[in-house]
């Protein structure tokens, strides 16, 4: 016996009764369902649908469908991760090393400046701020897509949401800076730490909110097959 579209349906509906939102994994579960649905109505031919349903969810353990969706988070997560190491290292190449370097040598300059501790504050503010305006604007973003597409992806999710809430945490932060003694920046090697760490930071908030939510078009086609807003 084959699933008819009905049948089908319904095992859509129960995976998000079961906490599953994406659809990505969805259609993974409801495959695996309606094979082991139609293995089991090989022996047992007058087993209801939702009798063999039920016995197919009980394959998946105690925590059902949990597991399954630990480990798609962490495969979508390296996944992002990816992305994002693939576009921090054309920084590091011509042409975009150029604006690397100056980066860099602007925000050197910043801190070996008598004014060092008062730029650096500002420099981090100023990023705060721009998190901020970006985190709600790529939600608002999502939201839309949501809307238009039906369906929620997994690694659209993280794309548009994912990097406004690190980089809120690392931000939150941002007073430790006051703490800095004046007379850290006096120190050649702690400046220049500071400095490539600024730098880095800049460049992962700029990949994070502006590259990768630009490129989620082609990234989401190349993961999912069936994608199509």
């Amino acid at each position: 016996m084959k699933l008819t579209q009905p049948q089908i349906q319904n095992l859509y509906n129960f995976t998000r009764q079961h906490y599953v939102e994406h659809y990505d994994l969805q259609t993974e579960l409801v495959d695996h369902l309606a094979n082991d649905i139609e293995s089991v109505w090989q022996t047992q031919t007058n087993l209801s649908f939702e009798d063999a349903r039920d016995q197919a969810f009980k394959k998946f353990g105690v925590f059902g469908f949990m597991d399954v969706l630990e480990r798609r988070q962490k495969t979508m997560n390296k996944r992002y991760i990816k992305y994002l190491w693939v576009e921090l290292k054309q920084w590091f190449t011509f042409p975009k090393l150029i604006t690397t370097i100056a980066v860099f040598l602007i925000i050197y300059m910043s801190l070996s400046s008598v004014l060092a501790k008062s730029l650096l504050i500002g420099f981090y503010a100023l990023i705060c701020v721009f998190v901020i305006y970006k985190s709600v604007l790529l939600k608002r973003q999502f939201k839309q897509r949501k809307a238009l597409s039906n369906k929620k992806w997994m690694l659209e999710e993280i794309i548009f949401k994912q990097a406004g809430g690190s980089a809120i945490i690392l931000l939150s932060q941002l007073p430790q800076f006051y703490n800095f003694s004046d007379n850290i920046f006096s120190n050649p090697y702690i400046v220049l730490g500071l400095s490539i760490f600024s730098t880095l930071f800049f460049l992962w908030m700029y990949i994070s909110f502006e590259i990768i939510p630009n490129k989620a078009e082609k990234l989401l086609n190349e993961t999912y097959p069936e994608f199509c807003l």
